[in-house]
């Protein structure tokens, strides 16, 4: 019996250290406590929020939440300003490496797209790293709504306040 207590004990402590980092994760990320996502390598960057991702051998969409960047040249709409600069950012700040794709309520937009927070290795969200330079807007959709009070409106307003980017002369 005590080895049963012992080794349910063991279990429960792996448990609880793998929480929000699948097996999949690269080494040394720094994912915030809590956080529960999904690695995965990112195969094109098509604008300032949506990329596409490679999950478990096919290829998906990913529109990030809660934050809407201007429109490129191929959208229906046409090319808006700081559109090419946002995506440019964007490109740069993934980089080649994975993200950790985080669902809030959400699994799809009307578009098929999966919804998602984006996080990279060293444990910051990409979503707020674009509304922080200014790449990007808040925009709420309830009920996907986790991330918007206490880190993108903030990121937003102190955008706002340097005035980068979009909010930029």
């Amino acid at each position: 019996m005590h080895r049963l207590a012992v080794v349910i004990c063991l279990l429960a402590l792996v448990s609880i250290a793998c929480a929000g980092r699948p097996s999949d994760a690269p080494d040394g990320s720094r994912l915030p406590a809590g956080v529960v996502c999904e690695w995965a390598p990112v195969v094109r960057v098509v604008d300032g929020d949506t990329i596409r991702v490679s999950i478990a051998g096919m290829e998906e969409r990913v529109r990030y939440i809660g934050i809407d960047t201007p429109e490129t040249a191929g959208s229906p709409r046409g090319e808006e300003p700081f559109g090419p600069e946002a995506t440019d950012y964007h490109r740069k700040l993934l980089g080649d490496g994975p993200v950790c794709l985080e669902r809030d309520v959400s699994d799809r937009d009307r578009f098929g797209r999966l919804l998602r927070y984006a996080w990279l290795e060293d444990g910051t969200m990409v979503n707020e790293l674009l509304v922080a330079a200014g790449m990007a807007r808040v925009v709420t959709f309830p009920p996907d709504v986790r991330y918007i009070e206490d880190r993108l409106l903030p990121a937003q307003r102190e955008a706002a306040r340097a005035a980068r980017g979009l909010w930029g002369e």
